[in-house]
């Protein structure tokens, strides 16, 4: 079989995440860094034709790849792309890249492990995005559940085995409920787990329902969605800053693509005719989520609790059932995904220079470390919605198509910029304004050139996606558009 580009895209980190795990101890750590480098920058630029041959007025998959995997059931080796799911092998790959040079001083023990780890979980992250066979699916989201629990149980802080296990348990437990789905969806589709052969069978009103919490329980627990949302605080805490910066970035976004891919389509009466929970759940995390964000002590915990907010705007989105809806939802995860994962590595800056993410622990950071302070702000005005910033572009479409539906809906919608801006900007004003906190600020350095290229990446990424999000909308707007003919198509 010929490689075509989107398994050159799963399988270029896994290799080189193999060739560093194959390496020895930490007598080798520069070398293994640089081919660390190396592996994610390759892994990087072989996505990249997939810009240029991408055809936005095509709605249907693109680069498609299958052959034969398990021949007696019928599994597939089969991988496409379409709008819905094209932006999140860039995001991933490019992700991968700065969290690679986040770690280059700060992992001094089991590096060719710790790097390792990162280029395989971005390989099977991208096949996550790229699987159009349930298995194939199934394996590679399952399998993402490994390198993280490692990342989580090995270079995790002092509660970082419970963290770990809980991550895992509560994952692994909302994904069984999926299996039993694919499976029943398996004999009806007479041996097919071709998942667009499934968008298209007829099920009855019960078979949806009983298939559409069944996806739910896997999905809801990975965005996390309230209330399966409680692991994630305690996960982002004790995991390392590049563990964090990838849960937040990619993982969470896992969840939120398998609605798009699996619920929504393959049981859209049930969807339609549950919409109301899963506003009222995604309201719950906009609104409530928000609060307890804003009485956080902990950097980490506060932009966790963040996160879940965020992602109830995007879930929101999604079951609103309206085009600026959906590409509204898919923006903001992309948005999220440059936002959070920035906002977790400047913790990870403050983090290596005085080990504490406690907010009282700081304060005037701004006058000792002034380039750095910059770009937190920047990225802290980003998340809280700022017009021109990527976090505002997609809690923008969402809300206008909100507006569509029902205003109050819309104004409920829209407190999460008001409570964004509130506890993003008192954490702001503690860490980085006033004068100078304590002895640990004043003896502060500022970021070197490594911290500097890190955050100044996603600087760039930040301001060009809020000042210029065409190209991003131009490329899902033909997949989004047919993914709701499909979805409205249903009679209930």
């Amino acid at each position: 079989m010929k490689m075509g580009l989107l398994s050159l895209a799963i399988w270029t980190p896994i290799v080189f995440g193999a060739i560093l795990l194959a390496m020895g101890r930490d007598d080798q750590a520069r070398t293994v860094r640089w081919i660390a480098l190396i592996g994610a920058i390759a892994s990087f630029l072989v996505t990249l034709p997939l810009y240029g041959q991408f055809d936005i007025a095509n709605a249907g998959m693109q680069f498609v790849e299958k052959t034969s995997w398990i021949e007696r059931f019928n599994v597939n080796y089969h991988l496409g792309l379409d709008g819905i799911s094209f932006w999140f092998v860039l995001l991933t790959a490019f992700i991968t890249v700065v969290v690679v040079i986040s770690a280059w001083e700060v992992i001094t023990e089991r590096v060719n492990q710790y790097m390792g780890a990162f280029l395989i979980l971005s390989g099977l992250m991208i096949g996550v995005f790229c699987a159009l066979d349930a298995v194939l699916f199934y394996v590679f989201f399952e399998a993402t559940l490994i390198p993280m629990y490692l990342i989580i149980g090995i270079w995790g802080g002092p509660n970082k085995i419970y963290a770990a296990f809980k991550f895992f348990l509560y994952t692994l437990l909302g994904s069984l409920l999926m299996l039993v789905a694919l499976v029943f969806l398996y004999t009806k589709s007479g041996g097919s787990f071709d998942i667009l052969t499934w968008h298209k069978l007829p099920l009855s009103s019960l078979a949806q329902t009983l298939l559409f919490f069944g996806f739910f329980a896997a999905f809801a627990v990975k965005v996390p969605m309230f209330p399966v949302h409680t692991w994630l605080p305690d996960v982002h805490v004790e995991a390392p800053t590049g563990g964090s910066a990838v849960l937040a970035a990619i993982m969470l976004k896992l969840g939120a693509y398998g609605f798009l891919r699996f619920s929504m389509p393959i049981a859209p009466d049930a969807s339609r005719e549950w919409a109301w929970l899963m506003i009222a759940l995604s309201l719950i995390a906009v609104i409530y989520v928000g609060l307890v964000a804003m009485v956080q002590q902990d950097m980490k915990k506060l932009v966790a609790y963040s996160s879940v907010a965020h992602m109830g705007f995007v879930t929101l989105g999604f079951f609103i059932f309206n085009d600026l809806g959906v590409s509204g939802g898919l923006v903001m995860m992309i948005a999220h995904g440059f936002v959070s994962a920035a906002m977790f590595l400047c913790i990870g800056v403050l983090y290596d220079r005085v080990h504490s993410r406690q907010i009282a622990d700081y304060g005037g950071v701004v006058n000792t470390m002034p380039t750095f302070a910059a770009f937190a702000v920047l990225f802290a005005m980003a998340n809280s919605g700022l017009p021109a910033t990527a976090g505002f572009v997609g809690e923008w479409m969402v809300i206008l198509a909100a507006v569509k539906v029902n205003f109050w809906l819309a104004v409920m919608a829209a407190t999460s910029l008001v409570l964004g801006a509130a506890y993003t900007l008192w954490m702001v004003k503690r860490v980085y304004f006033g004068p100078i906190g304590n002895d640990n600020v004043r003896t502060l350095t500022d970021i070197n050139a490594r911290e500097f290229l890190m955050l100044g990446i996603l600087a760039v990424a930040v301001l060009y996606m809020g000042i210029h999000p065409k190209p991003f909308t131009d490329v899902m707007n033909a997949s989004v558009a047919g993914f709701l003919k499909h979805v409205s198509a249903s009679k209930l």
